[in-house]
């Protein structure tokens, strides 16, 4: 069985075309069966099956192979007894630096009564993302795979494997733009943590998943007829709302658990060749279902979300009525949207292959260094925030936070965390713009400083001629660390 499922891998990899050194992959599967040789998993596997699955759902997410080869030998380091010097002799430096940096960041353990040593290895992982992001790509396909598992693991141990993945790990997937693998992780630890909750909603949601489904192909059957009319070609599928992220959004004040006022239960996805072809079915959908009013396009092409998101979305009144998302973008957009970072990846790689970025960008492929800022900002906040809660309360709310994408006059995205400021939109933007904050617009309308701002609000700060301190009660209400530790900085001067 095993040896059928390295067969799966390898040809998983040509599918993908990846590069690799087919004896180089035997050499790292026998290593991977040697070191982990009598030890068996909660379901009575063997172990070795763990790392060769892992490198399988690398290779689905078209990582390198030194990526895939980290991968099988992850847990060779930590639990194989195999010693860094032999992978960097049978392997080379860049596959032993990726084991290293996976064992490092192996022990993040979610426990209330160590949270210090929690921090510390969460604070060696940001770091590790800052150097290879590839290290924490590789965390998540090894963490995917023991939560696709965890029936196996004895009771008492799930909720907290489960409650750190809902914490850190699932929020860190959505973060590097891997949607596909965020929501999975989200809907295996609400079915571990809630589950009562998670049967009654699969229950309740039955019926409502149905009909949306039902609605669904009839709009799907005329859409592909209207774009084939028009010379565009295109796949076309529905994309069903995951349970996990139903269930919040069932909890919203205004939705209040009515089931009727979710659009989205299941959404059409358009998916094309190219960026031109993307805005040509926009208009075939709008000139085929009206657009809801008032809702408007959201245009992430154009205008890409911080974590390398891109694809159109619109709201039409479909047959019968109904409202309907749709949702358009290309092939490379959708694998992005799905995979983000690791896609990012391995379009990078192809870039330093010498594929142009005329060409990259006729797919829709944006590579960006500045996706990963985010990271470096935290890894720099480490060398101030040396409390464990602070720094924990810093990465939770500025990184892992339900996120908000807000915009400049001049169109520019800024990421925030939920229920930000004006203020805190202000620190986003440059690091001298608040102390010449004089008051705030909200798509043109003046607003109170503390304002909570939404994604897709426009916001402009309006300046006054001279500089002054930060408000001291600007710390009531803001909630970035940035904001926070100036103001308070700025308050300890003074005292």
């Amino acid at each position: 069985m095993s040896e059928q499922k390295f067969t799966e891998l390898i040809e998983e990899m040509s599918n993908n075309d990846i590069k690799y050194d087919e004896k180089k992959l035997v050499k790292a599967w026998e290593l991977t069966k040697l070191a982990h040789v009598g030890q068996v998993r909660f379901s009575g596997e063997p172990y070795y099956e763990h790392p060769l699955e892992v490198a399988t759902i690398l290779a689905s997410w078209k990582l390198d192979e030194d990526s895939i080869i980290a991968g099988l030998l992850h847990d060779t380091i930590e639990d194989g007894g195999a010693k860094s010097e032999d992978l960097v002799r049978e392997f080379g430096e860049n596959v032993a630096h990726l084991v290293d940096g996976v064992s490092k960041v192996a022990t993040i353990r979610w426990k209330k009564d160590a949270q210090a040593q929690f921090v510390e290895n969460l604070r060696k992982m940001l770091l590790f993302m800052a150097r290879d992001i590839r290290v924490v790509i590789i965390k998540l396909a090894d963490r995917l795979h023991n939560m696709r598992t965890l029936w196996a693991v004895p009771a008492a141990k799930r909720p907290r494997i489960a409650m750190e993945t809902l914490e850190i790990y699932a929020p860190l997937a959505e973060r590097l733009g891997m949607g596909e693998v965020s929501g999975e992780l989200n809907d295996l630890s609400f079915q571990y943590l809630y589950p009562e909750e998670y049967k009654n909603l699969v229950r309740e949601s039955k019926p409502y998943y149905k009909a949306a489904e039902e609605h669904i192909k009839k709009m799907q059957h005329s859409l592909l007829r209207f774009l084939a009319d028009e010379g565009i070609k295109a796949k076309i599928n529905g994309r069903a709302k995951r349970f996990y992220s139903l269930w919040k959004k069932l909890a919203r004040n205004e939705i209040a658990g009515d089931f009727t006022k979710i659009h989205d239960i299941v959404a059409l996805r358009i998916i094309v060749d190219s960026v031109t072809s993307c805005y040509a079915a926009l208009g075939i959908v709008h000139g085929h279902f009206k657009p809801v009013p008032h809702i408007g396009i959201s245009d992430f092409i154009a205008q890409p979300k911080p974590n390398g998101y891109q694809s159109i979305h619109t709201k039409v009144f479909g047959p019968g009525g109904r409202i309907v998302e749709v949702q358009i973008r290309t092939r490379v957009m959708h694998e992005q949207a799905e995979y983000g970072v690791a896609a990012h990846w391995a379009y990078t790689q192809a870039k330093a292959a010498g594929t142009s970025d005329k060409i990259l960008e006729s797919k829709g492929v944006k590579v960006e260094e500045t996706k990963l800022n985010w990271v470096k900002q935290l890894v720099e906040w480490q060398k101030e925030l040396t409390d464990s809660k602070e720094f924990l309360e810093a990465v939770k709310f500025d990184a892992f936070r339900e996120r908000n994408f807000v915009f400049s006059p001049k169109g520019d995205v800024y990421d925030l965390p939920a229920e930000s400021t004006p203020v805190d939109f202000a620190f986003a933007v440059h690091t001298d713009l608040p102390e010449y904050i004089q008051s705030a617009k909200v798509n043109g309308r003046m607003v109170p400083l503390n304002y909570k701002l939404k994604s897709g609000d426009v916001v402009e700060i309006i300046k006054s001629k001279n500089k002054k301190p930060l408000n001291r009660d600007w710390s009531r209400f803001v909630v970035t660390s940035m904001a926070k530790r100036r103001i308070n900085k700025q308050l300890r001067k003074g005292e």
